[in-house]
């Protein structure tokens, strides 16, 4: 017996999955081949799994006299709980006399697994501590959760990582107004449209569908540590792949070590900032490039005036565990703050929509950045004023000698037409008398 979305979108029950014995409790599309999208974790070893709604409004999986798994609604009571399945895929559980239909006990939207539907938020919750996260399937045939998830740090300037386990392993980079500063190419597009939410109650993503007849998901594979996007296709009944994460071998974390730039169209895809240089030539040449790169010339915080900045355009800001930000300061601003502390090694907008706003400061080392060819956004770090190219100084020096050169020739040429000017009206003058 399963329980079945009122516009037969979504079907609840128990499912076994390929190869395995074992049946859990979970949700997938009705009319589609079977796709699962929720899981409740619960492993039942025979066919006497029972699904209750208890009468505090927590549903509860049993087997036998065992509870398997439950759920818990610590905020608030019902005097006649029910559970019901949407149409969006949620399992929700509420009180029949709520008028606002709405408001929940609790949601299996609010617990993702494997796959993140529409409506569906990837984030964290600042007031209740709640985070939503997708997790990886330990394998095909075990949906109990695996080492590889989605989940938001909650540093200065928050951002997603790919984790496995304690590790980081892939970052798209933090959201800078118009798209994730690792993702340049996330643009509209006419299946989805996405948002990005950051409040003092919540920080989430989202997306959801901009035709209802559309069907598409997020899933996290579980072999491959790898997230895709898929589109349904009616007509030949089968999941279309969309988008993937990683997309290549500059997503993955920290792959050319501090320091150092990946590019994934050069000839090695790791490469040291201009100014640094590997720290183990052997090793970098090896295509090992986990030690990263060291400064050619060293900061000295005692040496004022010496310092500056070099821009690198078109990349994925480093990662934000370090970081400072103020929303409401210029770049010039946010330029003489980092300048004026030694430990600041970079700065940038924090939203680069329209002509770009706020600040953000990295301390310590850079690590994992990214080269875009024709994307990205700016990056000025901090830097020996040696390493900077034709120095700044000599810049200027040479900007004044040219105008200086410019008036001189200027008086120069005034002189000589005023001369003549004058030569000629005494030349007239002589002839006059």
């Amino acid at each position: 017996m399963t329980l079945v979305s009122k516009g037969e979108t979504f079907e609840l029950g128990f499912f076994s999955p390929e190869n395995s014995k074992n049946r859990y409790l979970g949700i997938w599309y009705k009319n589609i081949t079977q796709t699962v999208v929720w899981v409740a974790n619960g492993a039942l070893n025979d066919s006497s799994g029972i699904l209750t709604v208890n009468s505090t409004g927590n549903l509860v999986l049993r087997q036998h006299d065992k509870v398997v798994w439950y759920t818990t609604t610590p905020e608030k009571q019902a005097r006649n709980p029910v559970a019901q399945l949407l149409d969006s895929g949620n399992l929700v559980v509420r009180d029949e006399s709520e008028t606002n239909s709405e408001s929940y006990l609790w949601q299996s939207f609010d617990y993702p697994s494997d796959t993140i539907l529409p409506g569906m938020k990837l984030g964290r919750n600042l007031r209740t501590g709640m985070e939503w996260r997708m997790t990886a399937w330990k394998s095909p045939n075990d949906p109990s959760p695996g080492i590889f998830y989605w989940g938001l740090l909650l540093y200065n300037y928050p951002e997603y990582y790919l984790m496995k386990g304690t590790e980081k392993f892939v970052r798209i980079g933090p959201w800078n107004g118009l798209h994730f500063s690792g993702i340049p190419d996330q643009k509209p597009n006419s299946i989805y449209d996405y948002n990005y939410i950051s409040n003092n109650d919540e920080i989430y993503y989202t997306f959801s569908l901009k035709n209802e007849a559309v069907i598409s998901r997020l899933v996290m594979n579980q072999t491959s540590s790898m997230s895709f996007r898929y589109v349904w296709m009616e007509d030949g009944q089968y999941w279309k792949f969309y988008k993937s994460l990683p997309k290549d071998n500059c997503d993955f974390y920290g792959i050319c070590g501090v320091y150092g730039t990946c590019t994934i169209t050069g000839s090695q895809i790791c490469q040291c900032l201009s100014g640094f240089s590997p720290k183990s030539a052997q090793a970098w040449n090896s295509s090992d490039w986990s030690d990263g790169c060291v400064r050619n010339k060293p900061l000295n915080c005692t040496e004022k005036g010496k310092h500056g900045f070099v821009t690198v355009k078109g990349v994925k800001v480093p990662d934000t565990t370090n970081t400072w930000v103020d929303e409401t300061i210029s770049l010039e601003e946010c330029r003489r703050n980092c300048l004026n502390n030694c430990s600041c090694m970079a700065y940038t907008h924090s939203n680069i929509s329209g002509e770009g706003s706020g600040c953000v400061m990295w301390y310590g080392d850079l690590i994992d950045i990214r080269q875009f060819d024709n994307d990205g956004q700016d990056l000025h770090i901090r830097m020996h004023a040696s390493e900077i190219g034709i120095h700044k100084d000599f810049i200027i020096s040479i900007k004044l000698f040219f105008i200086q050169v410019h008036s001189s020739m200027y008086y120069l040429f005034s002189y000589l037409v005023l001369s003549n000017s004058t030569m000629k009206a005494n030349k007239k003058r002589t002839r006059n008398s």
